[in-house]
């Protein structure tokens, strides 16, 4: 079968699944971006773009053939931090990256995986330049309509939001920065987005993560989301309390799904929808014929992908020099 044939008879869901995953499913294997390594190990991967930037700065980052190093010298979390907030600082004020347009004084931590030790932080808005896993908190709010079903509480964002301004989201969404914890990030996302009071949030109710490997202009985005659902009861309707979201609409589940086939739906939220409506039975094996390879992309092993390379650090140790392997 060609491929002209096989896209034709992919399902729009799959096709979906692999527009939020589209560096997971071709960038990995095109071999243009190179290992960023920090103390020896492989936390991230630059673009040709990024690096043509960052060979401005030898003294922070050592690009070679197999990575780019941020410079073993810089021993500690607040000097690696310093360092390389120094350097995008100045690509922010050159305007070089569109990314650093949507600069926002919060940073995220970079590390080898969740539980391991920060090794430095970043500015939210440039973690997408080295391509740093990311992780964030999302809620689904949800009621149990006796006329309409399931439906789903949705979000419109702010026409003024750096990052996907105007498009549709889920109810309650936001990155674990600095200083905050999973659940605790969850609380307050809730109360600044949707205005949900404590005593709703009590109902809060884990439904795992979901994963994806993400592309766009801005860069490259593995980040892996927390996911809770609410339910809610039915006279409630989320306010916004921090100028960031333009309105909330309701909608039943088999409108949600439509949703978010439009260009006007935050593709990097899809997944968080998507995982929903398939643990809520609004899409199975039964009416998906590609039911498994959906479910499969919605748990990228992100926290794996980057390991192969920790050995490193003992060639660093050994020879004074990186080299990286199988990427």
């Amino acid at each position: 079968m060609s491929v002209q044939q096989s896209n034709k008879n992919m399902s729009r869901l799959l096709k979906l699944a692999q527009k939020f995953n589209c560096f997971y499913l071709s960038g990995l294997s095109s071999g243009d971006c190179r290992p960023f390594v920090v103390e020896g190990f492989q936390v991230g991967l630059v673009r040709p773009d990024v690096m043509s930037q960052l060979l401005k700065f030898p003294e922070v980052f050592r690009i070679t053939s197999g990575c780019v190093e941020l410079n073993p010298a810089f021993r500690d979390y607040e000097e690696r931090s310093s360092q390389v907030d120094r350097v995008l600082r100045e690509l922010r004020a050159g305007s070089v990256f569109i990314a650093l347009k949507g600069w926002r004084d919060e940073c995220y931590e970079v590390k080898t995986d969740f539980t391991s030790k920060s090794l430095l932080k970043m500015d939210r808005s440039a973690t997408c330049l080295f391509g740093i896993r990311n992780y964030g908190v999302d809620i689904n709010g949800y009621v149990r309509h006796p006329k309409l079903g399931l439906c789903l509480w949705l979000q419109k964002r702010a026409a003024t939001k750096q990052t996907w301004p105007g498009k549709w989201d889920n109810m309650v969404g936001g990155g674990l920065s600095v200083g905050h914890g999973i659940f605790e990030t969850a609380y307050k996302e809730a109360m600044e987005e949707a205005s949900i009071p404590a005593e709703l949030m009590k109902n809060l109710v884990s439904a795992g993560c979901v994963s994806f490997f993400f592309e766009s202009e801005r860069g490259l985005f593995p980040n892996t989301e927390f996911v809770f659902d609410l339910e809610l009861p039915l006279d409630f309707i989320p306010e916004n309390a921090d100028g960031e979201v333009e309105t909330f609409e309701l909608l039943p589940a088999e409108q949600c799904l439509e949703k978010l086939f439009s260009s006007d739906f935050k593709t990097t939220s899809v997944p968080v929808a998507l995982d929903f409506l398939i643990r809520h039975g609004m899409i199975t094996s039964e009416n998906e014929k590609e039911f498994i390879k959906i479910v499969e992309l919605l748990h990228v092993p992100l926290q794996s992908i980057y390991n192969h390379t920790q050995t490193v650090s003992n060639s660093i140790k050994e020879n004074g020099t990186t080299r990286v392997n199988n990427v």
